[in-house]
């Protein structure tokens, strides 16, 4: 770089979908990242995407361009089409930061990074941040998949540093690529709990009468063992299923019909705001059965709302929890079905998680040292 390494940092960030918006993890991390780098002085500048909201244009807002947090937003042209957003918002966001003066650019998520060389051939610090080996996601279908996998293999070769969020994706990296990368876990804000006001309102769900998942409407999150292992569980509590599809409602059709005459399983689709708050502040257990994460921040929110959390065995969510949740064999419908009873049963198991769940988890993941970290990784 050509500034002086106590000088201020012109960023971008490129690679999510839009923030201000909970489209996804990789956004809340550019923004929690950005604005803080943003608050310590630093020119950031995010490249948001054209198009509709992953969940529905009914949950589109007008965040194409000006200012949020002290952060500049800026759009970019997006063929807003399935399998075409991502690969022509990166490259139109790439071939901007090429030709402007950064001092970074930091792209998100292995896809974005088929990109990577554009900048890089201008001169530029390139940093990636793999949120997860999003390749092995189901979604995905034979181009696709080949098309992250060309993204992780430019990141590998033009990177100047890579950023991992989990141990076993920085093994991945060194055994696949002899490629080091720097493991930054993901952090976390301590929330304010809010009492159950709109949930009652617009649900009727009161505080503990819930088991709760939420997050995206997608395969890989274990929903199919949820729901089946659910509908086994003598309870009168209610599952609630909170989150919009992602692309297609095929699969979100496929877990209703599934779900079936139990009336105990609600669907919220996407949440947001208040209501999302609500949501974490009063349920009776979390839940989190995946097969396939990156770092689930939806995990790390839980838990700073003093949540118990049931969680798959996947090292993603178990590196994550330590002794602090409760941990099912992965894919396992019986084990999944035994922990979910045992817990309905015993409400003194699940005060003592819950008791003990936000110091743990907010005392370990932090965004401001998330931050620091991220700041003496672009200065080299």
């Amino acid at each position: 770089m050509s500034k002086k390494k106590t000088d201020k940092l012109n960023i971008a960030m490129l690679g999510h979908k839009r923030i201000p918006s909970r489209e996804g993890g990789v956004e809340i991390v550019v923004e929690e990242l950005s604005a803080r780098m943003a608050e310590r002085g630093h020119r950031v500048v995010c490249y948001n995407r054209r198009g509709h909201h992953v969940s529905g244009k009914q949950f589109d807002a007008d965040i194409t361009g000006g200012r949020y947090r002290e952060i500049e937003l800026k759009s970019v042209i997006t063929i807003d089409k399935k399998g075409l957003a991502a690969m022509t918002s990166s490259f139109f966001g790439a071939l901007k930061c090429a030709f402007c003066r950064y001092d970074i650019v930091h792209f998100h998520a292995e896809g974005p990074c088929a990109m990577l060389w554009l900048p890089k051939l201008f001169g530029k610090r390139c940093i990636a941040t793999v949120h997860g080996l999003d390749h092995q996601r189901a979604k995905w279908g034979n181009f696709a998949s080949k098309y992250i996998m060309f993204g992780e293999k430019t990141a590998v070769k033009y990177a100047d540093e890579i950023i991992v969020l989990s141990r076993g994706v920085e093994q991945y990296f060194a055994d696949t690529y002899n490629r080091r990368t720097v493991f930054i876990p993901n952090g976390v804000n301590r929330p304010n709990p809010q009492k159950p006001e709109l949930i009652k309102s617009r649900f009727g769900l009161d505080k503990d009468e819930y088991i709760l998942y939420l997050g995206r409407i997608v395969p890989e999150k274990g929903l199919r063992y949820l729901i089946s292992a659910f509908k086994n569980v003598n309870t009168s509590k209610r599952l609630v299923i909170a989150g919009g599809a992602s692309d297609t409602d095929e699969f979100l059709n496929e877990l209703k019909e599934l779900a079936g005459d139990d009336d105990r399983i609600f669907f919220t689709g996407f949440v947001y705001g208040q209501l999302l708050e609500e949501l974490y502040s009063n349920a009776y257990v979390y839940t989190l059965p995946s097969d396939l994460e990156g770092m689930p921040l939806s995990l790390l929110e839980a838990m700073s709302y003093s949540n118990c959390c049931l969680v798959s065995s996947i090292a993603e969510c178990a590196d994550v929890v330590g002794d602090n949740a409760v941990i099912f064999e992965k894919g396992n419908t019986d084990d999944l079905c035994r922990k979910l009873q045992a817990l309905c049963d015993d409400s003194k198991i699940v005060q003592a998680y819950k008791d003990g769940a936000a110091n743990y988890i907010c005392n370990r993941y932090n965004w401001d040292d998330v931050t620091d970290r991220t700041l003496k990784l672009y200065k080299g």
